[in-house]
C-alpha cells in the first residue's frame, strides 16, 4: 500500500504567499515528505502571475489557489484573507477528494491529508464528508494543525475532532489547546536537512562581523508585532549601551503598525537609528558606514545575507514572549550562530547550553545575559557549538520519521 500526502496551507512558497512561519513550514515539510519517495500535493493561495500549478522536485507538486482573488489583492496573502478563505473551503474538498483519495482508493493506496491552522478546518471537515458519502473514507486519514492560537474562536472543535486527528508542533500549544479541551498529538518543526551543510561564505561573515564592531553586534529580524518582544529588544540595546559596552542592533520588521511604537522607543530610549533601504555596495557595507545604535534594513534580505548576519553577530534576537515553536532559533544554530529565544515552544532551546533563554519581558535580564557572552569567549564558542549540534538533530527528516509513528498510531487507534 502506497501513502501520498495533500498538504493544505493558507501560506507557501511564493513570496506573495509567505507572510510568517507558516509558508515556511508548508513549504519545506512537502519537500521533506517528496524526499522520502511519496507523492506530495500542496495546495496554498498562491502568486496570480506565477503558473496554477509547478513541479519544483521530483514527487511535489504545488497548486496555487484562489489566483482569481488574488489578483484583485496583490498585497500578498492575507489581502482579501475572507474571500480566499471561502474560496478554498467551496472548492478544494471536492477537488482533494476526486482528484486524491478516489484514485487512492481504487488503487487500495491511502491519503494523508495535513491541514493547516484555522483557515483550513472546515476544509478538513468537508474532505471528511465527501470521502465518507462516496464510499471512501477508509482511504484517508486527516490531520489538521494547530501553528498558534489564533483564530481558535472560530473552530468549531466538535465537528473538527470528529473529522481528523488534532495535532500541534510543541509542548507549550499543547498546553494552551488544554484551554480549549483538546490533547493534541505533537510533531515538531524542523529545518532542512541541506541548511546545515549551507553554511554563509566565510568571507561574507568576518566582512559582517567587522561591519558590527568591536562592541555587541545584535540582530533582530520578525514581523513589528507585540508578541516578538520587540520593545524588550530596544530596551536592553539602551541598557547595553547605559553600561558602556557599545551595541549596534540590525534589525528588519515588516509594514506593521507596532513598528511606529517601536521606533518611538528607540527615540525616547536615546538610541540613534537609521533606515536603510537599499545597499548598493553590499551589506557589510551599510552597516559599517552607519555610525548609528539601531540599523534598520527596508529592503528584501537575500538568504544568504541573512544566514551570514545571523553567523556575524554576537546574537540573534529571537525573544518572542508567545512562540508556539520558534523556528528562528533553529535557522539561528544551523549557520552557527548565538540565539535569544523566549521561553515558550522553543523545545529545543537549553539555558547557557546551546541558546540564552530569557524568562521575561524585562529589558535587563536580556541585557545582562548578552553581556555575559561578551565577558565569556569560551561560552559563546560552546553555545555555538551545542547549538549546531541542536540544528542536526531537529531536521525535516527527523520530523517526518515522527510524523510517521504518529499516523501509525492514528491507523491503528480509528
Amino acid at each position: 500500500m502506497a501513502t501520498s500526502y495533500v498538504m493544505l496551507s493558507f501560506e507557501g512558497p511564493d513570496v506573495y504567499s509567505r507572510a510568517g512561519g507558516l509558508g515556511v513550514r508548508a513549504a519545506e515539510l512537502a519537500s521533506a515528505l517528496a524526499s522520502r519517495g511519496a507523492q506530495t500535493d500542496l495546495y496554498f493561495v498562491g502568486d496570480p502571475e506565477l503558473a496554477p500549478t509547478e513541479t519544483p522536485a521530483p514527487g511535489l507538486t504545488w497548486h496555487r489557489w484562489c489566483q482569481w482573488i488574488s489578483r484583485y489583492h496583490p498585497d500578498g496573502v492575507y489581502d482579501g484573507e475572507w474571500g480566499k478563505v471561502l474560496d478554498y473551503q467551496r472548492t478544494i474538498p471536492q477537488r482533494v477528494v476526486d482528484a486524491h483519495v478516489k484514485p487512492a482508493a481504487e488503487r487500495g493506496d491511502r491519503v494523508i491529508v495535513l491541514a493547516e491552522e484555522w483557515q483550513m478546518t472546515q476544509t478538513a471537515i468537508m474532505i471528511r464528508q465527501l470521502a465518507d458519502v462516496a464510499g471512501r473514507g477508509d482511504a484517508v486519514d486527516i490531520l489538521w494543525n494547530a501553528n498558534n492560537v489564533y483564530g481558535f474562536d472560530r473552530i468549531d472543535w466538535r465537528r473538527l475532532k470528529r473529522a481528523t486527528t488534532i495535532t500541534t508542533v510543541s509542548r507549550w500549544m499543547k498546553h494552551m489547546m488544554a484551554a480549549v479541551g483538546q490533547d493534541p498529538l505533537i510533531i515538531p518543526n524542523g529545518i532542512p536537512k541541506a541548511r546545515l551543510a549551507a553554511k554563509p561564505p566565510p568571507k561574507l561573515v568576518s566582512e559582517i562581523s567587522r561591519a558590527l564592531g568591536a562592541g555587541i553586534g545584535l540582530v533582530k529580524f520578525g514581523r513589528f508585532d507585540p508578541d516578538k518582544r520587540w520593545l524588550m529588544a530596544v530596551d536592553a540595546v539602551a541598557e547595553l549601551k547605559r553600561i558602556g559596552r557599545r551595541p549596534k542592533l540590525v534589525m528588519r520588521g515588516g509594514a506593521e503598525p507596532h513598528g511606529n511604537a517601536v521606533r518611538e522607543r528607540l527615540r525616547t530610549r536615546g538610541l540613534s537609528h537609521q533606515i536603510v533601504r537599499s545597499v548598493p555596495n553590499g551589506l557589510a557595507a551599510a552597516i559599517a558606514g552607519a555610525v548609528e545604535d539601531v540599523v534598520e534594513l527596508q529592503y528584501f534580505v537575500s538568504d544568504s545575507d541573512r544566514d551570514a548576519l545571523y553567523a556575524a553577530a554576537d546574537a540573534v534576537l529571537a525573544n518572542s514572549g508567545r512562540e508556539p515553536f520558534g523556528l528562528v532559533g533553529l535557522e539561528v544554530m544551523a549557520v552557527g550562530g548565538v540565539a535569544v529565544t523566549g521561553a515558550t515552544g522553543e523545545d529545543y532551546a537549553l539555558p547557557f547550553d546551546n541558546a540564552l533563554v530569557v524568562d521575561t519581558d524585562d529589558g535587563t535580564e536580556l541585557a545582562s545575559y548578552v553581556a555575559r557572552l561578551q565577558d565569556m569567549p569560551e561560552l559563546q564558542k560552546n553555545i555555538r557549538a551545542r547549538g549546531l549540534e541542536t540544528a542536526a538533530r531537529f531536521t525535516w527528516d527527523h520530523a517526518v520519521d515522527i510524523l510517521e509513528r504518529k499516523i501509525e498510531y492514528v491507523r491503528l487507534a480509528r
